[in-house]
């Protein structure tokens, strides 16, 4: 499962940038990658680790500003298609992880 965190946060004063980018820190702390600026992905073996990391996301959020969290499954992720300019590049491929259970 693939967690998405997108956001639209101001940058207009000192405060605001502030907290733009303890935000954004802290998502690269919690492991997410900038897919592109201001989106942010996470790979999540299980449903309970997203839920996990989606607790973790809105206990961040900034006091302004819009934050979108969805979570899609390796299937949905696989059948993006990502273009630089006309040339298809490839989608990233999930980390591989061992789950001990």
């Amino acid at each position: 499962m693939w967690l998405f965190t997108m956001f639209d946060l101001p940058v207009d004063s000192k405060e605001a940038r502030r907290e733009y980018t303890q935000f954004r820190k802290t998502l690269l702390g919690e492991g997410f990658m900038m897919l592109q600026f201001s989106i942010y992905v996470r790979f999540c073996a299980t449903e309970e680790s997203a839920k996990k990391y989606h607790r973790r996301i809105k206990a961040a959020l900034p006091h302004e500003g819009q934050v979108r969290i969805l979570a899609v499954t390796d299937r949905q992720f696989g059948k993006m298609e990502v273009y630089f300019g006309k040339t298809r590049g490839k989608v990233e491929k999930a980390p591989t992880q061992l789950v001990l259970f």
